[in-house]
């Protein structure tokens, strides 16, 4: 395997980008910025009614956008046939009188999966929700830098297939990712019909690792938690963190297509229980934790090798301390799966909280979290052979084994209080079952509750974060 040692990530060590300085972008953004405001939640302009926008002043605005980016098309030629769609497509809005609008063209022309090149840099422009971020289809452009050195290639190449898998880091953005929105996905723009495939889906590595550093650094004080040296040096090394998340992330996201599924892992347009999710991202990630325990162990004294630790640390803390107490308490199957991780190593004795201090066994604790993955593989498994509402009561019992769930609940009195008569067909029932779960099915627990308090701040704080905006590495 490559050494990593000069393989910081490319936002941190190329020259500043020429599209993010350049006055093009300065006004494409303004122009969006002042835009956004004037459309509704589906990404349309009212134009008629009173007090409406002049039809002038909106057409000038996207003239500025339009001007903007053919002035950038030429820093970016490996997109110039998306830029010439995106452009069709904002004309096309304009005179279709800015109803609701339709990217698919230029959705279907953007294919930064198809050339994954360390340091490429990207301008997207899209009406869009942000996952974690903005729920309405706004018009955003982002400046992003593709992260893909030659290390990380290898390994998706020869061990974590993902040709679908684009890391990357914030240049530039406009207000709809100035939130807690870590990821680009096609499927959030707005366009006249689902495309029958996807081919792409970025993350970006810049403000999961900012992020992670901030609440986890914050949590290890309150808590009184004795690191290893490794894992102050992932919390204090932005660029460390980075690595780390791009190879957590390969990993994550190929997971939902693999092992044993009894049902479609990315869960589209299906409505579950809600620890169906958690269930599922935490199989994710923990796989991810498995691997990383072997890439350790093949990579003994090798940067590699310590990549595989740190992936470890990562899902650890992450996992652990921001996941349950980040969002609100309704149906938050992220918290979930952090309050099951916790509880699961607390009871088989590898996290204890003893004199107000949080400890760990760093001896063990590889052992119980695989463990815990093990548990939910097996009712993958065995889900494949049993009807869905079985699957369901199967998770739930999981789940609750470890988890205490609130006392009102109607799932934890069993199969025998739940709806399953009187439904006319299996669609009223799986909605019957889904409106029994409670908004907070699994409270927090008193140490979680006292921990939210505490953190409460840190987390608020991280809303926009990127690479760029977080604490350096101390010199």
């Amino acid at each position: 395997m490559k050494n990593l040692s000069s393989t910081a990530p490319a936002a941190t060590r190329t020259a500043a980008s020429s599209v993010a300085g350049h006055p093009a972008w300065a006004r494409l953004k303004a122009a969006v910025e002042q835009l956004r405001p004037l459309q509704s939640k589906d990404g349309s302009i009212d134009l008629a009614t009173p007090g409406a926008p002049a039809r002038a002043a909106v057409d000038a605005l996207l003239e500025t956008v339009v001007a903007a980016v053919g002035e950038l098309a030429p820093l970016l030629p490996h997109d110039a046939a998306y830029l010439d769609a995106c452009v069709a497509d904002l004309r096309r809005w304009a005179e279709g009188g800015y109803g609701v609008p339709d990217f698919l063209d230029s959705l279907l022309a953007f294919h930064p999966a198809g050339r994954r090149e360390d340091g490429l840099e990207h301008l997207v422009v899209f009406p869009m929700y942000t996952q974690n971020g903005n729920p309405d289809r706004n018009l955003e452009a982002v400046l992003l830098r593709v992260v893909w050195p030659d290390w990380l290639a290898e390994l998706e190449r020869t061990r974590f297939d993902n040709p679908l898998f684009v890391p990357i880091t914030f240049l530039d953005f406009t207000a709809g990712y100035d939130t807690n929105s870590a990821v680009l996905f096609p499927e959030t723009v707005a366009v006249r019909e689902v495309p029958e495939r996807f081919t792409w889906g970025a993350i970006f590595c810049d403000r999961e690792a900012a992020r992670f550093r901030a609440v986890s650094s914050a949590a290890v004080d309150l808590l009184g938690l004795d690191l290893p040296d490794e894992a102050r040096e992932l919390i204090r090394d932005q660029e460390i963190a980075q690595q780390t998340f791009v190879l957590w992330d390969l990993v994550h996201d190929r997971t939902h297509s693999h092992g044993d599924l009894p049902f479609d892992p990315f869960m589209i347009k299906q409505r579950a229980p809600f620890w169906m999710y958690g269930l599922e991202e935490l199989r994710c990630d923990l796989t991810a934790f498995k691997e990383a325990v072997r890439l350790e162990r093949e990579g003994a004294g090798t940067e590699l090798g310590r990549y595989g630790r740190r992936v470890q640390y990562a899902v650890l803390f992450d996992r652990l301390f921001r996941f349950p107490v980040t969002g609100g308490r309704v149906r938050n199957y992220d918290g979930l799966g952090g309050q099951l991780l916790f509880a699961y190593l607390h009871k088989h004795d590898a996290v204890r909280w003893t004199d107000n201090r949080l400890s760990i066994d760093w001896e063990r604790v590889a052992e119980v979290t695989t463990a815990l993955c093990r548990e939910i593989e097996t009712l993958y498994r065995e889900g494949i052979d049993r009807p869905k509402t079985a699957h369901w009561l199967a998770a739930y019992e999981l789940v609750s084994r470890y988890l205490t769930p609130h006392p009102a609940s109607t799932w934890a009195k069993g199969a025998d209080a739940l709806p399953f008569e009187g439904q006319p067909d299996a669609k009223a029932l799986n909605k019957a079952l889904c409106d029994a779960v409670l908004p907070d099915e699994f409270p927090l627990s008193m140490f979680y509750e006292a921990l939210a308090k505490k953190l409460r701040d840190v987390i608020a704080a991280t809303k926009g974060i990127t690479g760029d905006s977080a604490p350096r590495a101390a010199a």
